[in-house]
C-alpha cells in the first residue's frame, strides 16, 4: 500500500510518500513559506537526489497541488498517476478528548475537529486546511487523522486534571493532554524492540527534545503522564517556550506590562524559553556555542534546560515506581552529546549511567548510551512519526475495505 502523509503548518507542508509493502520511502519533501514572497516545493527523490521548485503558492491548496503534480510527474515522480496513492495520513494535532486513537476522516470526523480549533490555534487549523485541499483534489483517497494528543489518553483521572474548579472542566475541557504522543509512542516502542524485552513489562521515560520538548511517563506500554498540558507551552524549558512558571507570576507581568491574554501567550510561547533566557537564540546550538565561551546568560540556559528535564526523570520514576529505559529523541535529544550527558549527571542513584565511549559524537544514530552493568538501559532512538502516520492510516484503510 501507498501511503502519502503530510504535516500542514501554518506556512508549511511537510511530506513522506512510503511504499510500507516494500519497506520504502518513495520522496519526500517540504513547502515552504505559503501565501509569503519567495514560496517553494523542495523535493526529495528515493535515490536521495533533491529538486526546487519555486512558484507563487498562495494557500495550503495550492501547495497540495505542488505536492500532488512533483510525485507524478514523468520526470521526478515516483507514480504513473494519482490513482496509485491508495491513502493518506495527517498528523493532526490536537484531538481532544474525543479521539483517543487515529481515525479515518468522514464529514462529521471533521465537524468534530473544527471544534479543537480554539485549543490547538496555531496548528489545528492548518492541519485541516489539508484535510479539506486532499478531499478537493483527490476525493476518493481515504484520509486518515492521527493524533498528537491520542497516546496521552492512557494518563489517569489525577494526572491529567488540573486543581481547578471542577465546573471548568466540565464546561471547556481544561485538562493535561499531552502533545509529541506519536514520537513517544515510536521512540519507546522502538526502544523495547531493541533491547527485546516486551513493552507491557518495562517502565520507560521518553525526553522529546527538540525547539518544542517533552517528556513522557510509559508504564507498560502507556502514556501515564507527560510534560506538556493543556496547551504545549507547559513543562520543559523549550526554544522560545517558557515552560512551568507560577500563574501569579503571569498575572503579575500582565499587571505590571499593561497587556492582555494574547500578548501574554504570545510573551510566554514567541519570546520566553531558551531567547528569553539567552537573549541571542532559540537554537540550543547557538546557544551552547557562546556557552563554551563564557557567555553567563547563555551559561545558565544551558543549565536551566539540562535541569528542567532531570527533575522530570525523576519525578516520573517515582510515579512510576521505578525505571527500566530512558530514552532522548528529537533535534536536541538525538543529536546533542552534551545535553544527555548534562541530563543524567547525578542521576546515578536511579541507575542511569552514561559510557561516554558510546555517547560522545553520537548524532542521530539508535545506540544504547549507558554502560554495560548500568540498572537502566540509557538510549538514544532517532523518532519518525511520520511512520507511525503512515503505519496507523495504512492498518485503519485496510480494516475498513477488507
Amino acid at each position: 500500500m501507498k501511503i502519502l502523509v503530510i504535516n500542514c503548518g501554518s506556512s508549511s507542508i511537510k511530506y513522506q510518500f512510503y511504499s510500507l509493502s516494500e519497506n520504502r520511502i518513495l520522496a519526500k519533501g517540504i513547502v515552504e513559506k505559503i501565501g509569503m514572497k519567495g514560496s517553494f516545493l523542495k523535493h526529495e527523490k528515493e535515490s536521495g537526489q533533491k529538486v526546487l521548485f519555486e512558484g507563487e503558492i498562495l494557500d495550503h491548496k495550492i501547495g497540495i497541488e505542488y505536492i500532488l503534480g512533483v510525485l507524478s510527474s514523468v520526470k521526478h515522480g515516483c507514480i504513473g498517476s494519482l490513482n496509485e496513492i491508495n491513502a493518506v495520513g495527517h498528523r493532526v494535532v490536537h484531538g481532544g478528548e474525543e479521539f483517543s486513537e487515529s481515525v479515518f476522516i468522514t464529514d462529521e470526523v471533521m465537524h468534530a475537529l473544527e471544534k479543537f480549533n480554539e485549543l490547538a490555534p496555531l496548528h489545528n487549523p492548518p492541519n485541516l486546511k489539508g484535510i479539506y485541499a486532499l478531499k478537493s483534489l483527490v476525493p476518493d483517497v481515504p484520509q486518515v487523522a492521527v493524533f498528537d494528543t491520542a497516546f496521552h489518553h492512557t494518563m489517569p483521572q489525577h494526572a491529567f486534571m488540573y486543581a481547578i474548579p471542577h465546573a471548568l472542566y466540565k464546561k471547556y475541557g481544561i485538562r493535561r493532554y499531552g502533545f509529541h504522543g506519536t514520537s513517544h509512542k515510536y521512540v519507546s516502542n522502538r526502544a523495547c524492540e531493541i533491547l527485546g524485552v516486551d513493552p507491557s513489562t518495562v517502565k520507560v521515560i521518553t525526553c522529546h527534545l527538540g525547539n518544542g520538548a517533552s517528556a513522557c511517563a510509559i508504564r507498560n506500554g502507556k502514556s501515564i503522564d507527560t510534560s506538556m498540558g493543556f496547551t504545549p507551552v507547559e513543562g520543559l524549558i523549550m526554544g522560545t517556550r517558557s515552560g512551568d512558571i507560577d500563574m501569579g507570576a503571569v498575572t503579575y507581568i500582565m499587571d505590571k506590562e499593561r497587556i492582555g491574554t494574547k500578548s501574554a501567550s504570545t510573551l510566554f510561547n514567541k519570546h520566553s524559553g531558551l531567547l528569553g533566557i539567552s537573549g541571542i537564540s532559540s537554537d540550543s546550538r547557538e546557544i551552547r556555542a557562546a556557552a563554551d565561551k563564557g557567555d553567563e546568560r547563555c551559561l545558565l540556559a544551558v543549565k536551566m534546560f539540562d535541569y528542567r528535564i532531570k527533575k522530570y526523570i525523576g519525578a516520573y520514576a517515582a510515579a512510576m515506581g521505578g525505571l527500566d529505559v530512558l530514552v532522548f529523541t528529537g533535534g536536541i535529544g538525538e543529536n546533542s552529546d552534551i545535553t544527555r550527558t548534562g541530563v543524567c549527571e547525578g542521576l546515578e542513584f536511579l541507575g542511569i549511567e552514561i559510557d561516554q565511549n558510546l555517547n560522545e559524537g553520537l548524532r542521530g544514530e539508535e545506540r544504547i548510551i549507558g554502560k554495560r552493568d548500568s540498572r537502566v538501559k540509557v538510549m538514544v532512538v532517532p523518532t519518525n512519526e511520520e511512520l507511525m502516520i503512515a503505519i496507523d492510516t495504512q492498518n485503519i484503510v485496510t480494516e475498513l475495505f477488507k
